[in-house]
């Protein structure tokens, strides 16, 4: 595969000094960067500062850091300081993630497209007393449709997708051009059988499937209830998802480079997980997929 490879991986499950460990055999596996969440467990600024400090030369970002829980300034700064320290190898990925999330949290919800402009408009101005960093951690936003694409291409340095089709990611090609990076995740499930790979996949991305912002999304590329309801069918699992054995999940990444990817990031779904319904967490580590996968093996 001719692409920048990383990992997408939640970190909450594991503790500190094996943290560590997982994160050196990652980049002992030759993948690029590791991508970190965000929603009620570690805070992933000071999460990047441990592992970059930890590590050599893999990228450690935030993927994505919650707009609504991070002002602007302190982003910023953030950004600016673990680029500083690590030579540049942070990314300073931001979302507006979902009212779900963020209002129990005491914010009010603000519309994305107005809440990321004002937030990259500040961002730029935001004050650093601290030595610049030698190289600018870039700024990633997430955004799926076409407006937060835009303001992406007009304000940030690229485009994160998430759980979305290659005809998608052709379409935020046209929108970002050739000078802005696009990240694209995309769920994998290390099976040959059609029928455990979808039904693994299902209940991997359950909780997103019932979101409205994706919905809304796959209902523009034809998609609808039928395709997202009761579990989700294997159409839509199959645009979503790539399954299969080592060569055959290549094989679907590789479409999302011939369209404009310009990194790709694999979330295993993983057999060990208990996938509820109500958690989109994945905690276990995929090591026998990371190691399919793996650019230094392959």
């Amino acid at each position: 595969m001719g692409m920048n490879l990383g990992v997408i991986q939640w970190t909450e499950g594991t503790r500190g000094p094996e943290l560590v460990e997982n994160v050196k055999k990652l980049e002992k596996l030759g993948y690029e960067e590791l991508w970190m969440p965000e929603i009620f467990g570690r805070e992933p600024y000071a999460t990047a500062g441990y592992l970059l400090a930890h590590t050599e030369t893999i990228k450690i970002s935030s993927g994505i850091a919650n707009v609504f829980a991070h002002d602007a300034d302190s982003s910023a700064q953030a950004a600016n300081t673990l680029s500083e320290f690590s030579n540049g190898r942070f990314s300073l990925g931001l979302g507006v993630s979902h009212p779900i999330l963020v209002e129990p949290r005491g914010h009010e919800w603000v519309m994305p497209v107005p809440k990321m402009n004002a937030y990259l408009d500040r961002l730029k101005v935001a004050p650093i007393v601290s030595p610049l960093a030698d190289v600018k951690a870039p700024v990633i936003v997430a955004g799926h449709g076409p407006g937060l694409q835009k303001v992406a291409a007009k304000k940030a340095d690229g485009l994160f997708l998430f759980l979305q089709t290659v005809e998608t990611t052709k379409q935020a090609k046209a929108i970002m051009g050739n000078d802005k990076k696009l990240v694209v995740v995309v769920r994998v499930v290390l099976d040959t059988d059609p029928v455990a790979a979808r039904d693994l996949a299902r209940k991997a991305c359950g909780w997103y499937m019932s979101q409205p912002p994706y919905q809304k999304i796959w209902k523009a590329l034809g998609f609808d209830e039928s395709d997202w309801n009761d579990g989700g069918s294997d159409r839509l699992v199959d645009a979503i998802c790539a399954w299969g054995d080592a060569d055959m999940i290549k094989e679907k990444l590789q479409k999302y480079v011939d369209v404009g990817a310009t990194d790709l990031v694999i979330y295993p779904c993983n057999k060990d997980e208990d996938y509820d319904g109500e958690s989109a967490m994945s905690l276990n580590w995929s090591w026998e997929t990371y190691e399919a996968l793996a650019p230094a093996l392959g």
